[in-house]
């Protein structure tokens, strides 16, 4: 079988033309659709030889938690339609590239030991982005183990602020 990415690479241009100007709103009802679509019961279900496209299109619309417009349900017709479900992670990621090529921006993620109130990540964000030299689009995952401070990962750039890397430098500092 050919690879997702070969797959999802048309679907993602035909995607990304269409849009137009409309790239944020169309990145955000894909990413929805792909986090739905990731779903192995779901999977199965469209799999499902007994199982019509119209009943795999309805589980997903249903599921979904915010009201998709015009566009959004055709283009997940075709992908039902040509068996493509499980390709549609693939098709958000790629089309999430050309956005942010577009725009010229990088997505990157922040882990931090603690949640992050809004106020303290927009002051991190323009920090970062000075430090990145490019507009980040920031998600945040909470990760204990760093036990304070954060780690930004930006594409294949790492940031390493947290306390669990400065305890690292020092034993190595200290073992020297």
């Amino acid at each position: 079988m050919a690879e997702l990415a070969t797959i999802a690479r048309p679907y993602a241009e035909a995607l990304f033309k269409a849009a137009g100007q409309d790239l944020a709103a169309t990145a955000t009802w894909l990413d929805e659709l792909a986090a739905i679509a990731s779903n192995v019961q779901l999977q199965q279900f469209a799999d499902n030889p007994g199982v019509t496209s119209a009943q795999s299109f309805e589980v997903i619309t249903g599921v979904a938690k915010t009201a998709l417009p015009e566009s959004a349900k055709n283009f997940l017709r075709v992908v039902i339609e040509n068996g493509r479900l499980s390709v549609l992670p693939e098709i958000a990621l790629q089309f999430r590239a050309l956005k942010n090529a577009k725009t010229g921006s990088s997505d990157a993620t922040v882990f931090s030991a603690f949640a992050l109130d809004a106020p303290a990540l927009a002051e991190l964000a323009v920090t970062l982005e000075k430090r990145f030299g490019r507009k980040l689009n920031l998600t945040v995952e909470i990760e204990p183990a760093l036990i304070g401070g954060v780690r930004v990962v930006a594409g294949d750039e790492v940031f390493d602020t947290s306390v669990k890397a400065r305890l690292e430098q020092m034993k190595v500092a200290l073992m020297a």
